[in-house]
């Protein structure tokens, strides 16, 4: 049995290999793919070259990038965290065969895992199976967001996602997949306004077919705009709440000028090139405006022992049953065949091609 594996051999080389699959062994089950969904940000970064792992060491130990050797070095043969599999073998009593669930175990047709050491998400029968590419990492990533504002203004006293945007006003900078993903966290979580605001038009588009209201941030000033809209006391207006979901420098500053004063920006952006026309003399100081990363590695302090990652990916389940019909419809973009990922994703890194949400059908 050979399993086919998307591997990046160097910066705009893509490949697809075929390797022998890994016999299975007491306690390990094997899945064979299903769906797989592509990450524009994350893995063009390594297609392109751009992402810092390819360059330097990441010293885990004291949280640093440190000149060295790369910590992901060419070739780099797991890319993706978004797979279905159903289970086609299994030497273990947790999981069955024939089950379908969501893991992260890269771009490829077939993977044998192991049940203490990997993630495996039961997905319900009532669920699109290809929208269970969200479940195991990128909608867990978006919650998470809404968990960072939650504890922003409770701590660790945090009972539900609701907990940071029920009646507040939330904008949500970018119309990419983490941003759509985040703003139906935060209308389903009782948000009593959410504007969503990015300049491309086709992704206002598919903001407003999900039910979203849209800005465009380069037509008026967003921040007049919605400042004058949203109004809590003299001198105390805009946004409650901000979850900046493009990694430009552009989004951030427009982030933080939309804010109300004191009020916090959610980051769930990945700054490939930096963020050097970021202004932290203007609104951020005047403000006294606080920024917040709500990357997946970590929930906010104090959380993990009731916020793990399979709560975050059973929110990601209501989501998708609430919202699942109109998510398939206009937020997955394209279905293409698991063979074509070399070209796919070597066009989108070039811009030849564009796509709002890929899943690769093995």
């Amino acid at each position: 049995m050979r399993d086919k594996v998307v591997v990046v051999a160097g910066p705009g080389r893509v490949e697809l290999v075929e390797q022998d699959a890994a016999p299975l062994r007491p306690g390990t089950f094997r899945v064979e793919t299903l769906f797989s969904g592509v990450s524009a940000g994350t893995e063009l970064s390594y297609v392109k070259g751009t992402n810092p792992y390819l360059n330097v060491t990441w010293n885990a130990d004291l949280g640093l990038f440190q000149p060295g050797a790369a910590s992901t070095p060419y070739p780099v043969t797991r890319l993706g965290y978004m797979q279905v599999g159903r289970v086609v073998e299994s030497a273990t009593a947790a999981v069955a065969v024939g089950a379908v669930g969501a893991m992260t175990y890269g771009h490829r047709t077939g993977w044998l895992a192991d049940p203490v050491a990997e993630r495996f998400v039961p997905l319900p029968d009532d669920l699109d199976p290809l929208l269970g590419v969200y479940v195991a990492h990128m909608g867990p990533i978006c919650a998470n967001g809404l968990l960072h504002a939650a504890a922003d203004l409770h701590g660790t006293d945090v009972r539900s996602l609701a907990d940071g945007v029920r009646g507040r006003r939330v904008a949500v900078v970018g119309a990419g997949v983490v941003a759509l993903l985040t703003a139906l966290f935060a209308r389903r979580h009782g948000a009593a306004s959410v504007v969503v605001l990015d300049p491309t038009e086709q992704r206002r588009q598919v903001a407003e077919a999900l039910g979203l209201e849209t800005l465009d941030p380069e037509a008026d000033d967003p921040a007049a705009v919605l400042k004058t809209r949203w109004a809590h006391t003299a001198g105390d207006r805009g946004a409650d709440v901000v979850f900046q979901c493009r990694g430009q420098a552009w989004a951030l500053q427009l982030a933080l000028r939309l804010l109300r004063p004191q009020g916090t920006v959610i980051d769930l952006a990945f700054y490939q090139g930096g963020a050097d026309a970021v202004r932290l003399g203007e609104e951020f100081h005047h403000n006294g405006l606080a920024l917040r990363c709500a990357q997946i590695g970590r929930v906010p302090r104090g959380l993990a022992p009731t916020w793990d990652r399979e709560r975050l990916s059973a929110e990601t389940v209501e989501l998708l049953r609430t919202y699942g019909d109109v998510i398939r419809k206009h937020l997955v973009s394209a279905v293409v065949p698991f063979d074509e990922a070399p070209t796919l994703l070597t066009d989108l890194a070039e811009r030849r091609r564009q796509e709002l949400q890929v899943v690769l059908a093995a």
